[in-house]
């Protein structure tokens, strides 16, 4: 399956609801929630005024000219947060798209951006019942705190 990788376009922002919505992780045979959730205020701040901060950056998946995937940071007060100099992932893609190694190059493309941008470190949350966990560890980022239901996890860059 041919894709590319690409920046986020300005006009493409508003694509990232949907994103955060394929981002909720939803364990077999529970309901999925409904599409209104991402309004609560502890997921907007994933969303919400992205592209107005210095710190926000994003990277979609595209294929034959349709966005199938998305990936993006910043600092922000999230379940990973880590410091305020470190961003926080979100990623997601469709799931007919997912388990094809996408992910993992968005993953990966962003996180040389990161580096190319100077930063340090990167973080993000994931429930441990998540299959993408092992993604994240397969990739280089470790655990560095947990509760019942979730890791946190930080990359060094």
């Amino acid at each position: 399956m041919k894709y590319i990788l690409r920046e986020i376009k300005k006009s493409e922002y508003s694509l990232l609801n949907d994103f955060l919505y394929e981002a909720i992780f939803i364990p077999e045979g529970v309901e999925p929630p409904p599409k209104s959730i991402i309004a609560a205020p502890e997921l907007q701040i994933y969303v919400d005024h992205f592209g107005d901060y210095k710190d926000d950056y994003g990277l979609v998946a595209e294929i034959d000219g349709q966005i199938i995937g998305a990936v993006w940071v910043r600092i922000m007060n999230d379940y990973g947060h880590i410091d305020n100099e470190t961003p926080s992932f979100a990623i997601s893609l469709y799931k007919e798209y997912r388990g094809l190694g996408i992910g993992t190059a968005l993953m990966k493309e962003m996180l040389d951006l990161l580096k190319s941008q100077g930063y340090k470190r990167a973080s993000l949350s994931v429930q441990k019942a998540n299959y993408a966990a092992k993604m994240y560890l397969d990739i280089g980022f470790q655990i560095v705190d947990e509760n019942d239901e979730e890791y946190i996890m930080m990359f060094k860059l």
